[in-house]
């Protein structure tokens, strides 16, 4: 018979992410984000071979990342709206866990199955920082794909990609809940 868990099923039918640009100080420091971290990297990983590693961007790093997020917007020559919505997501964080996809050369585990398992540590850091009462979301963006940001700010070897910005601080306003999924509309039964 199943033990359930109604505290932890309840915070996941309601969990929602919180945009960052109502995320302010303060946000965990070390001692408060190591048991946030520990959570979001207890995910499926199959051959156990971790194919991810983090990037905790603390505000002192803010201001550097942001520079080089400027730069190379002026470099691609970007919209200035695009280029301030890479910009801004670092300059006016309070904190940011960037995850780092490492993909390990195995026969084991296709690639496909380390990327699935990158993925699952985003969703987990995000869940268990809000878990933990603080704000958060996982964003992305163009610096997440251009290899120039990411070698320059953030130290990414050849291979490495990033999976996500997970921004995490104190909210400062709680937007609406938005439409979710009509689970009907996306779920087909199979009996027999």
């Amino acid at each position: 018979m199943p033990t359930p868990n109604p505290a932890a099923l309840d915070f996941l039918l309601t969990r929602r992410s919180r945009p960052a640009k109502t995320l302010t100080t303060p946000a965990p420091d070390r001692a408060a984000l190591a048991p946030i971290l520990t959570a979001g990297v207890r995910v499926p990983d199959h051959g156990k071979l971790e194919p991810w590693r983090l990037v905790v961007l603390e505000r002192g790093a803010m201001a550097r990342v942001a520079a080089v997020a400027e730069a190379r917007a002026d470099a691609l020559g970007l919209d200035p709206d695009k280029a301030r919505k890479g910009i801004t997501q670092f300059s006016e964080s309070p904190l940011c866990v960037a995850v780092i996809h490492v993909p390990r050369s195995t026969e084991k585990v296709p690639a496909r199955e380390q990327e699935l398992s990158v993925a699952n540590v985003a969703l987990s850091i995000l869940n268990a920082a809000l878990a933990a009462g603080w704000g958060a979301c996982w964003l992305t963006g163009w610096p997440a794909y251009d290899d120039g940001f990411c070698k320059d700010a953030l130290g990414l070897q050849p291979g490495e990609w990033v999976a996500g910005f997970v921004h995490i601080g104190t909210e400062t306003s709680t937007p609406p809940d938005r439409p979710r999924p009509d689970l009907a509309a996306i779920t087909t039964w199979i009996s027999e």
